[in-house]
C-alpha cells in the first residue's frame, strides 16, 4: 500500500475485523494513529491492556449518535466502517433496532467523514444484502444504497465512498463453528438446522484482504466482493468432528427465523456488469438518474442469461477441503491443537 503516516478511523473496532485489521497494521507505518470507535467499554478497555499500544486511540460513542462520530472523525483520513447490528435471530425480533445501527448509523458515518474531508470510506456489507429475506439482510441492502447514494452527491470527489461484501467469516461472533465447538467439547448434539445449507467459507484475514482492496482500488461507489469456496453444514460438522475426534451426535432442528438454503455474494443484475478482477468481483455504482421513462422503456437483454454468484454454485469444498481450511483457524489451533495463537474472534 501506498499510505504512509496516516490516521485511521474503524467503527465497531473491538471486534473481529477490527482486531484483525489492528494486528495487520499496528507495526506498520502506514498509519500514525488508528481510532477505535465504539459503545462498549468493557471491550475498549480490555484491547488497550491487551495491545498496550500509543498508536491506538479509543472513543466511546455510538454510529447511531452523529455528533459522537462527527468528534471522532476530526483529522481521519481513512474510515473502516464494521459497526453493525449482524446476528439474524436478534435483527429479526427487533427489526427497527438493526435499521438504526445498520442504516442511520451508516448515514452519520458518511456525513461525518465528508464534513471532515476524509479521503476514503469503506463500508462493510454481507452476502446476506443480495436477495435478503431476513431483517438484517434487508437493513444492510439498504445501508449499500445508503452508501452507494452519497457516493453520487459528494461534491468534488473530496470523500470516496465504497463497499465490500462478503460472506460468513470462519469462526467470528455469530459464526456457527465455535458453537459446534462448543457443543463438541461439552459432549452434547451437535445442531444442524439443514444439513445440505451451503455457506460460503471465508477467513477472517480474508475479510481484510477484500477491504484493503477496496482501500487501494475502489472508486466513487464500487461495491467489491471477493471469489470464495463454499460448502454444507453438514459437512462443516463432520469436519468438525474429525477433527476434534469427537463422536457427537448431529441433530437437525429445523431451519431457524431467516434463514436461506444458499447465500448470495452477487446478483444477476450485478454479475451483468461485474468487473473480474482476479480474486475479486468489482461492482461499479448504478448511476443512473430519475428519468424514469428512459430506464422503464429500455430493458437489459442478456441479464437474463447471467446466473447469480452464490454458495450453490462457487467452488465446492469436501469434508477433508474443510477440514484444511478449518485447521488454519486461530479459534481451531488455540481450542483444539493447544497452540499459542492470537485470537481476533473472542467477542
Amino acid at each position: 500500500m501506498l499510505i504512509k503516516n496516516k490516521t485511521l478511523l474503524i467503527t465497531g473496532g473491538t471486534g473481529s475485523f477490527g482486531h484483525a485489521v489492528l494486528h495487520r497494521f499496528l507495526h506498520t507505518d502506514h498509519f500514525d494513529e488508528i481510532r477505535i470507535f465504539s459503545r462498549d467499554e468493557k471491550k475498549q478497555d480490555d484491547m488497550r491492556n491487551q495491545l498496550k499500544s500509543d498508536k491506538l486511540k479509543f472513543y466511546i460513542g455510538d454510529v447511531r449518535d452523529f455528533h459522537s462520530v462527527e468528534r471522532a472523525m476530526h483529522g481521519v483520513d481513512y474510515v473502516f466502517h464494521a459497526a453493525a447490528l449482524k446476528q439474524v435471530p436478534s435483527c429479526e425480533f427487533f427489526p427497527i433496532e438493526a435499521t438504526k445501527t445498520n442504516v442511520f448509523g451508516t448515514q452519520n458515518v458518511i456525513d461525518a467523514a465528508v464534513a471532515n474531508n476524509v479521503t476514503k470510506v469503506i463500508c462493510l456489507s454481507t452476502d446476506k444484502a443480495a436477495y435478503p429475506i431476513n431483517a438484517m439482510g434487508i437493513s444492510k441492502a439498504l445501508m449499500e444504497k445508503v452508501a452507494i447514494a452519497a457516493s453520487r452527491t459528494i461534491k468534488n470527489n473530496t470523500t470516496t465512498v465504497c463497499l465490500t461484501r462478503y460472506g460468513n467469516v470462519m469462526a467470528s461472533r455469530g459464526s456457527v463453528i465455535p458453537l459446534f465447538l462448543k457443543q463438541i467439547q461439552s459432549g452434547k448434539d451437535i445442531t444442524i438446522t439443514d444439513p445440505s445449507m451451503t455457506r460460503f467459507l471465508m477467513s477472517l484475514e480474508e475479510a481484510v484482504e477484500l477491504v484493503l482492496f477496496a482501500f487501494e482500488h475502489g472508486n466513487q461507489g464500487d461495491l467489491f466482493v471477493n471469489k470464495a469456496p463454499a460448502g454444507t453444514i453438514g459437512d462443516l460438522a463432520i469436519a468438525l468432528k474429525e477433527l476434534c475426534n469427537a463422536d457427537n451426535e448431529i441433530k437437525i432442528i429445523g431451519t431457524r427465523h431467516g434463514e436461506k438454503l444458499y447465500e448470495t455474494l452477487c446478483t444477476r443484475e450485478e454479475m451483468i456488469k461485474a468487473e473480474d478482477m482476479g480474486d475479486f468481483y468489482r461492482i461499479p455504482a448504478d448511476n443512473r438518474d430519475l428519468n424514469y421513462a428512459k430506464y422503464f422503456s429500455e430493458g437489459e437483454v442478456d441479464i437474463s442469461k447471467v446466473e447469480d454468484y452464490h454458495s450453490h454454485n462457487t467452488q465446492q469444498q469436501d469434508v477433508e477441503g474443510m477440514k484444511k481450511l478449518l485447521s488454519d483457524l486461530p479459534l481451531i489451533r488455540k481450542q483444539v491443537f493447544n497452540e499459542e495463537f492470537i485470537d481476533y474472534y473472542f467477542d
